[in-house]
């Protein structure tokens, strides 16, 4: 029998989003993978149907005009972008470039499910730290994880799957206590759907501090979910360390040239990022007045904290045409998606309280 690594045996699973059952005369929602409901742009579909007929050709290896579009967009110099397949891709990046065998990756948990998974795939040792009771990051308790194999720590806000973020003194003063050899990467996958005040200017932070990286996607705000595009802004020593950890033409060229026609169409971008953002308000104040005690989401999605009641709620969206996503018995995670959906949660949230509150 052919050799695999032990640790494939004890990797947890990566649970994609399933489309939600058909029913005859109702439509159904797929509200568990935060994907934006809308379709590309206009001038995005047709930069596509052109680069269609050259993918016969391999993409620019270096990604260079994607990398300076983003440079130029951030105000960044372009040598400290570094592209890959999805944020997740540059993520398995950053920790095949800082991670040896036995070194330790510190993250709040629950937070985004990929960060033990590629942990465990670089070889690495993932250092679990438990929200605090308000489902936000206990950053003085990812201080005080770190030692002297700990080689990365990943802070993401807003938090998938709860939502909430962290604040701009926190984080500073967080940084302040991580060692200078330890990157901290700030993971801003739904950074464009955040309206508070007291966040921190990712960018400036990595401006101001050598250890300090940004991973950012297009899949979310900008709807290139299927594409898969995203990158990471770090000082000029660790971009050069993922460009060598990538894989060769992991992005398209397709993906690469939607990227760059979406940047160009930010402005119409902002109206549909602004119209998710007011209905996720909605939703949220709905649900308040149902009686529902939910944490802030700064995100395009809502985490109901339900604990041992997941399997139950769940199985009540599902059975009204919702698929959502249930982590264990921690909460359901729901997409802020088309109208439609959105009232639907709403149906299925008001009569699941009135049978269980």
């Amino acid at each position: 029998m052919v050799h695999l690594r032990p640790v494939l045996n004890t990797l947890p699973a990566y649970t994609p989003g399933r489309p939600a059952p058909e029913a005859p005369g109702r439509t159904a929602y797929k509200i568990s993978s935060n994907e934006n409901p809308y379709p590309p742009l206009p001038s995005v579909l047709e930069v596509l149907r052109q680069g269609a007929a050259t993918v016969n050709r391999y993409p620019d290896l270096a990604v260079t005009a994607l990398s300076e579009a983003i440079a130029a967009t951030l105000d960044v110099p372009p040598a400290r972008i570094a592209c890959g397949p999805g944020s997740v891709g540059v993520l398995g990046q950053l920790i095949a470039a800082v991670c040896d065998a036995g070194d330790e990756v510190v993250f709040a948990w629950r937070s985004f499910e990929a960060y033990p998974i590629l942990t465990a795939v670089a070889g690495a040792r993932a250092v679990h730290v438990p929200l605090t009771a308000d489902h936000r990051h206990d950053l003085p308790a990812m201080a005080a994880a770190v030692t002297p194999r700990t080689r990365l720590v990943l802070v993401c806000t807003p938090n998938n799957p709860t939502g909430t973020t962290v604040t701009a003194g926190e984080l500073d003063a967080f940084l302040d206590a991580v060692p200078a050899d330890v990157l901290v990467v700030i993971d801003e996958a739904y950074v464009e759907f955040g309206t508070a005040d007291d966040v921190p200017d990712a960018l400036a932070v990595h401006r101001a501090r050598p250890n300090v990286a940004v991973l950012r996607t297009f899949s979310k705000a900008y709807g290139l979910a299927g594409l898969r595009v995203g990158y990471a802004v770090a000082h000029e020593p660790v971009a050069e360390a993922l460009r060598k950890t990538a894989i060769p033409f992991g992005v398209n060229s397709l993906a690469q040239s939607a990227a760059i026609a979406s940047l160009e169409a930010a402005d119409e971008l902002e109206v549909r990022v602004k119209e998710l953002v007011a209905e996720r308000e909605r939703v949220a104040a709905a649900l308040a007045d149902q009686g529902w005690e939910l944490p802030r989401s700064e995100a395009n999605f809502i985490w109901f904290p339900v604990g041992e009641e997941t399997p139950a709620l769940t199985d009540a969206c599902r059975d009204a045409g919702l698929m959502v996503r249930p982590y264990g018995v921690d909460g359901v995670r729901a997409t802020i998606a088309e109208t439609a959906a959105n009232d639907r949660l709403l149906e299925v949230t008001a009569a699941y309280r009135e049978r269980h509150c």
